[in-house]
């Protein structure tokens, strides 16, 4: 599969998963439900998100991945075309939990293949332009979502995903033969089951990454989560266009990612780059707290930025101290980014809807703390020369 093909399917995989975000609203008034409730269509697909890449990581190591890629793309296609005809907010819950159980087979398909396919530096590379990727796919998600709700109807938007979705699927080429590479394949010989498999994943600073991926990505999606009704509320921001548009401060996570393997040579020990980025996301939190727009987006911007360079360096780093399949590291690694969000996605909308603003980001920000407390322990106490990427 072309390394661009890949990232064109990224894009609107990442469609699929993130649309219904700037909706949120809509559906609250639609289904007359509260905002947590709402928020709990990003929940019922991020659930499934968190728990199913446990097993599929374990599963990829005999299947091929791109084969799965394809028949996931092509039903998730199906949802898409279902999900504008449903009438209760139930069925819709249902129909995203569907999506929630295809979206990680996609997602640990892709990573897996990048895995698999690339070494070293070229790793590093083509992981940070597939997390580029998904951060565009993200973006624009919400953004045409926004636009097409104000414009036209949000229904014509997932007949566009669906239309893309197949048509993408349908260019994939499937290599029978040879379709895992041989630098993979004696670890898969090593790795037969799950408990070796979970052996292979004891290793020093490992676990610290996933947790610390779980704390930033509960804290993310809570922002992202809620700040469609964080601007109606409190900075009066009634359009949904408008409010797609705020999304724009995501796309500096875009950018920001880019800038991932130049500050790793410049670091060169992760956790220590983790840290000081895990700083600047922390106060990225405390910054949103004024109601003053300005401040607000741009603190909202840093957030972004600081979530994706984290979560560029992370990705590629448990490939590397990992001794696991590729397909197990980044199943593990899927697993804890999603169940952070499952929870961020639900719990701090309770406080936001008892409490509000300040008080849902003060929780976010404890949270974000816990987070910079793993990295920085893992610094400290981590052997440098384990974790340099030289």
């Amino acid at each position: 599969m072309h390394f661009f093909h890949l990232l064109c399917s990224s894009v609107f995989i990442f469609f699929v998963l993130y649309a219904p975000q700037p909706l949120l609203p809509l559906f609250s008034n639609t289904f007359n439900v509260s905002p947590a409730a709402a928020g709990s269509l990003m929940t019922a697909t991020m659930i499934p998100l968190a728990i199913a890449p446990l097993f599929y990581g374990f599963l990829f190591q005999k299947l091929n991945t791109l084969k799965i890629l394809k028949n996931t793309m092509m039903l998730l296609a199906i949802t898409c075309i279902i999900f504008p005809f449903i009438k209760t907010f139930e069925l819709l819950l249902f129909c995203r939990v569907l999506q929630g159980l295809l979206l990680p087979a996609a997602l640990t398909a892709m990573t897996s293949h990048i895995g698999q396919t690339y070494q070293n530096d070229q790793l590093q590379k083509n992981m940070t332009i597939y997390i580029g990727s998904t951060i565009l796919g993200g973006f624009f998600g919400r953004l045409l979502a926004a636009s097409f709700t104000e414009f036209f109807n949000w229904q014509s938007f997932y007949y566009l995903i669906a239309i893309s979705l197949l048509s993408l699927a349908i260019f994939i080429k499937i290599n029978i033969k040879g379709h895992i590479p041989t630098k993979n394949k004696t670890q898969n010989k090593a790795t037969p089951s799950i408990l070796s498999g979970i052996k292979n994943l004891k290793k020093p600073g490992l676990f610290k990454v996933y947790s610390a991926i779980f704390c930033m990505f509960f804290c993310f999606t809570a922002v992202l989560n809620y700040l469609p009704f964080i601007l109606k509320n409190d900075f009066n921001m009634q359009n949904t266009a408008n409010i797609g548009l705020v999304y724009i401060g995501y796309l500096f996570g875009a950018i920001a990612s880019l800038l991932t393997p130049f500050l790793v040579k410049i670091f060169q020990i992760p956790f220590k780059l983790l840290s000081i980025i895990f700083i600047i996301y922390c106060s990225a939190i405390i910054l949103m707290m004024p109601n003053q727009f300005p401040v607000f987006f741009t603190a909202f911007s840093l957030f972004c930025g600081a979530m994706f360079i984290i979560h560029s360096i992370s990705a590629p780093l448990v490939n590397k101290i990992s001794q696991a399949p590729a397909s197990v590291t980044n199943g593990v690694y899927v697993s804890f980014y999603y169940s952070g969000g499952a929870l961020g996605s639900f719990l701090p909308g309770l406080i936001y809807q008892s409490h509000g603003k300040t008080a849902f980001l003060m929780v976010i920000l404890l949270v974000c703390i816990f987070g910079l407390g793993l990295v920085y322990s893992g610094y400290l106490k981590s052997n440098k020369q384990l974790l340099d990427y030289e």
